[in-house]
């Protein structure tokens, strides 16, 4: 039998499997057709970030810096003086750990219009292990003053940030990854920075998801709807701005949250959504995130797995937060 979830997942099906990288690759290579001012810059991973299509298009606005992301985010902040919009691309680790001086003295203090774009975050990127498994990032920047902070769930989302932070006046981190994983959102969507995106609607309890784990939550509701829980699933693609208004109205309604978050708990989305409820409206709240943790070598997909950042930890979470309601 199906159940009302089924009926409202219809419009969350997907026919491929994409990485998000490549979205924001085809991005970079359209904004470029668009306005003259984009530049881009990357630290010796063009073909890992899919700056490619850039470089190759149009050579004379790619800078290839090499192994020098401190040196990149300088050059990125020095040419916005002269209006243009600085693209930069590394991996997550190494576009803010690395260079967390950097950005905070050139670029988020001065407030800077540089888009640090960030690929391979999270335990996803794999067999590469916990060198470059970036799971402090979104903590680091969204500490900063002035800074935007984005993680988007698929392709497509991550194609519509690309356009969106093009727009947007001021540093922007955009987060993305390595894996090809579930397409889900539409194509022609418009992405709106600092609006969260209601998926489903329920009344039982809400799941706010960010990045990787949206999919991951929206199987889980599926799983919760043929037990009679009705979840509302919330995608926050933005963890900086808030949107406060979206949360509220929802956790009014439902009176607990799971969150869900490829990051450490301390200092990701969880994190800022804890701080807002104990000082708006506090209900009791269980996170799906790395518990304090390196990551280590691995598939991805068992990576997710042994740190319980998959889909029957999220159910279980939420029969736990159902528990102390």
């Amino acid at each position: 039998m199906k159940t009302d979830f089924d009926i409202r997942m219809k419009r969350y099906t997907y026919t491929d499997l994409k990485d998000t990288r490549s979205g924001f690759g085809e991005a970079l290579l359209e904004l470029g057709e668009k306005n003259s001012n984009i530049v881009a810059l990357c630290a010796d991973l063009t073909g890992s970030l899919k700056m490619n299509y850039f470089a190759e298009r149009f050579p004379e606005r790619f800078f290839q810096v090499g192994i020098a992301e401190a040196n990149m985010m300088g050059i990125a902040a020095g040419l916005t003086i002269g209006g243009k919009i600085p693209f930069t691309g590394t991996f997550a680790n190494f576009s803010t750990a690395r260079v967390f001086d950097q950005i905070r003295q050139s670029i988020a203090y001065s407030n800077k219009n540089v888009k640090i774009c960030a690929s391979h975050s999270g335990l996803t990127l794999g067999e590469d292990g916990a060198t470059h498994q970036s799971l402090e990032d979104i903590g680091l920047m969204k500490m900063l003053p002035n800074m935007t902070v984005i993680n988007t769930c698929d392709f497509n989302q991550t194609k519509a940030a690309t356009f969106a932070i093009a727009d947007h006046t001021g540093p922007v981190y955009l987060r993305f990854g390595r894996p090809k994983v579930p397409n889900f959102t539409h194509p022609d969507q418009k992405f709106e920075i600092g609006k969260g995106v209601i998926l489903t609607q329920g009344e039982d309890v809400t799941i706010f998801a960010t990045g990787h784990l949206v999919w991951k939550s929206l199987e889980a509701g599926k799983i919760l709807a043929e037990k009679g829980i009705r979840t509302e699933i919330i995608n926050i693609h933005t963890i900086k701005p808030l949107d406060d208004i979206t949360i509220l109205k929802s956790v009014a309604k439902t009176k607990c949250v799971v969150t869900a978050e490829e990051h450490q708990m301390n200092g990701g989305l969880g994190d800022s959504i804890a701080q807002l409820l104990v000082r708006k409206f506090p209900v009791p709240v269980e996170m799906i995130a790395v518990n304090d943790e390196f990551g280590e070598s691995g598939k991805p997909e068992e990576l997710l797995v042994k740190y319980g950042l998959d889909t029957p930890n999220i159910v279980e979470a939420v029969k736990k937060v159902l528990s102390r309601k």
